[in-house]
Parts: structure tokens; sequence; C-alpha cells
């Protein structure tokens, strides 16, 4: 009846239209109310006429109408309003700025919640639309487009149909600048571009293409100008741009590309760390993402585990240990990546007091932290054997023998004090009175 009426009111071309439809957009944000309009015959006729007529200003009420219904979570109301899409992505180039903005957000709504739209929209030209759209001078534009982006990225079929579609446009480039201005042109339009970039490094077939246009220095550098603002009052919400850069540096690291060499400045260490030690409390997660890409920086190439030794960032690294399960796994995976550059590198971590913090570790109830934990002595000792002597001095076999027991982590333990006696010999698990009567 309520919904009729107002239906009825919308239609009758009256000097109330305008009103009517200011109260339909106000019942639209009820979720019953939408589907009870949408099933009502020429609904979305009517507002579609609405949307297209030639006064404005019913044409802005309209336009809020079908944002109301675009935020239905129900499918069957995206894909009433597909007779809407086509004009929806025409209205995109010229109108306001705020008109454009609710068609940009009307869009990114549709298209997450009904595939039927996202597969009209491909064919009707939305990636072209968009990419002409990514020079719009307006921030606001620039946000609502970062949105409909977004959401098109995420989409199953994004990898095999809409992302071939965004690398054979103007859009990458684009999408880099405005994350790498991300300071200047604002954060709301760095944070929804930087997901972007996210989503397309994640489809692995994009990161080719985005190292050519120079990703990696890019990204690089807007992490020094992030880490740069730390110091001072943050900006807020910088934490939402901070994690999507993190994780497309590490993402790119990741594949052997040759690129690497492009990024060989101890500088992103220094970043990393300012960046990890100021998020930590308040966001643990941008700490976990920080030792992901430590991680991929120190996995082949010496030269980053040359730079955390000589920048003396071990102690500030090993003061992560027990942190969290994630960073216990994480800060212990670098260490071992450090441990497999050889002897040198084994001194070092040997005299960087790192063995009294390893020993609690290796008492911990985990089996994925001590496993890593083990990795960590076996390269120790046998890069450093000097390490072995000092471990058991300091009542290491003792946490050993009590993981023999471990289903998993039994062999591993077995096989490290085999190491050990082969290393130091026997003699090395007898009970030394010599140390016990120095205190």
């Amino acid at each position: 009846g309520q919904v009729l009426e107002l239906l009825r009111g919308v239609q009758r071309g009256s000097e109330d239209r305008k009103r009517s439809l200011g109260r339909l957009r106000w019942a639209l944000q009820n979720k019953e109310t939408q589907q009870k309009f949408v099933r009502l015959d020429g609904s979305i006729r009517t507002l579609t006429g609405l949307f297209t007529s030639s006064l404005a200003d019913m044409q802005m009420e309209a336009a809020r109408c079908l944002h109301e219904l675009s935020h239905s979570s129900d499918p069957a109301v995206a894909e009433t309003c597909l007779p809407v899409t086509s004009y929806l992505l025409t209205y995109l180039s010229g109108h306001s700025v705020e008109f454009t903005e609710l068609c940009l957000y009307t869009l990114g709504n549709l298209v997450v919640e009904s595939e039927a739209v996202r597969k009209q929209l491909l064919p009707q030209g939305i990636i072209p639309v968009l990419a002409s759209c990514i020079q719009s001078p307006h921030e606001a534009v620039l946000e609502g487009l970062g949105y409909v982006l977004s959401q098109l990225l995420q989409a199953k079929e994004a990898p095999t149909e809409i992302i071939p579609l965004v690398l054979d446009s103007v859009l990458p480039q684009h999408i880099l600048r405005l994350v790498c201005s991300g300071l200047k042109t604002g954060i709301g339009v760095a944070v929804e571009f930087a997901w972007c970039l996210h989503y397309i490094v994640c489809s692995h077939a994009a990161n080719a293409a985005l190292l050519s246009l120079g990703a990696l220095p890019a990204l690089t550098s807007l992490l020094f100008d992030l880490a740069s603002e730390i110091p001072q009052d943050a900006l807020e919400g910088l934490e939402l741009l901070v994690c999507p850069v993190l994780r497309c540096l590490s993402n790119l690291l990741a594949e052997e590309t040759g690129y690497e060499v492009q990024v060989q400045d101890e500088r992103l260490l220094i970043a990393l760390f300012l960046i990890l030690q100021y998020f930590l409390q308040q966001h643990p997660f941008i700490g976990q993402e920080c030792l992901w890409l430590l991680n991929n920086l120190t996995a082949d190439k010496p030269f980053f585990c040359s730079a955390l030794l000589s920048l003396d960032l071990l102690p500030a690294l090993l003061q992560l240990l027990p942190c969290s399960q994630m960073a216990s796994v994480l800060v212990l995976t670098v260490l071992c990546n450090i441990a497999e550059k050889g002897p040198a590198y084994c001194q070092q971590l040997h005299w960087q007091p790192a063995l009294p913090l390893l020993l609690p570790t290796l008492r911990l109830p985990d089996p994925e932290v001590v496993g890593q934990c083990l990795e960590l002595l076996h390269l120790l000792f046998l890069h450093w054997p000097e390490a072995a002597a000092d471990f058991i001095k300091q009542g290491g076999h003792q946490a050993l023998e009590q993981h023999q027991s471990t289903p998993e982590l039994q062999e591993r333990a077995r096989a490290l004090l085999d190491m050990i006696r082969q290393t130091l010999g026997a003699s090395a698990f007898s009970p030394c009175r010599a140390t016990l009567s120095a205190f």
C-alpha cells in the first residue's frame, strides 16, 4: 500500500513530484521497501525516466533513489537496476561533481552484488569510461572511481575477464600515479587506488606490466614518504594506505624478476622499522605486513641481510619475537634468511645475543614456532659451531629434549641433538661444574 502510494506520487507528474521522490528515497533505505518497490510494475521504468529527464533537480533525486536501491544486498534488487547501467555510465562524463559521484557509488554497489550487472557493464565499456574519468581533478570523483574499480577487481571473474581489459587501458599508470601522490591528492583517493593496485598485483599476470611502469621504485619512494610522516602527527587513516602498499611491494618482490635491484636501498629497512614500531601496538596487522616484506627482502639477496646487520636493526627485530604467534614465525624466518648466508652472518647473530632470546621461544607449546626455531638453530650450528657450545652452556639441550616426544618435532629435535654431539663431542652434555662454581 504505502510503497504503491509513493510510486503513484512519483508517476503523477504533479508539482509535488520532487517531494514524492524525496519521500521515496527515505523509504528505500528499508530492505523490505526496496524488495516491494522493485516488484511493482513500472517502478524501475519510472525511476529511469526521471533519471534521464532534462530537469536537473528531478534527475538528482532519482539518482539518490537509485543509489538507495543499489545498497541492497539482494542480487534480485541489483538485477532489476540493469536497465539503468548504461545511463549511469553515460552520465560519468559531465554533470556536477555530486551527480557523478552518486553515479559512481551506485555503479560500485551494483557491481558488488550482481554478476549479471558486471557481465552487462563490461561490453557497455565500463573500463574505457573509468579510464577517461581517472584524470578528473576532483577528489570526490576519484575516490568514487577507485571504489568502483576496486569492487570490479575483486570479482571472481576479474583475473580472466576484467584485469586484462584494465591492463590494455591507461588505468595502470594512473592508478600508480594516484597511489604514489597519495599524500598530495588526498589519503582517501590513495587508499582506494592502493587496494586496486593490490588486487591487480595478486593476479600475478599483471606484474610484468607494473614492474615495467616502475612500480617498485615508485612504491619504495612512497614508503619513505609515509615513514617520514610518522614522527609528526601521523595523518588519520595512514595505516589504511600503508597496508596495501606493503602488500604490493611484498608480492612484487616475491617473484624472480630481475627488478629487485631497483629497491636496493638501505633506507627501505629504516622506513620499515619506523612503520613497524609506530603501528605495532594499535594495528598489529601492519607489523605482520612489515615482517612479510622483510622476509621477501632478505629471502634470496644478501644486500638486505648485510644492511640489517650493519644498521644495527637486529635488536629491534629480536624484540618482536614474543609479540604474537605470527610475528614469532616471521621473525624466525627472517633470521633463517640471514643465517643461510653463511658463517659471517651466523657469527653476527651469535654476537648479537640471539640465543638467550631463542631459548624461551624453544620452550613454547607451538609446533610451528618451535619448528622455525629448530631450523634457525640448525643453520647457526652448521655455520658457526661456537653458537652450539654456547647453546649447551645456557641449558638449550634440555629445551630440545622436551620436544623429543612431540610427533611433528621429534625427528628434527633429535637431529639437532646429534649435530651438537658431533660438533662438540659427548662431553658437551655432561653437567659442567666449573660453570656452576663460577657463580
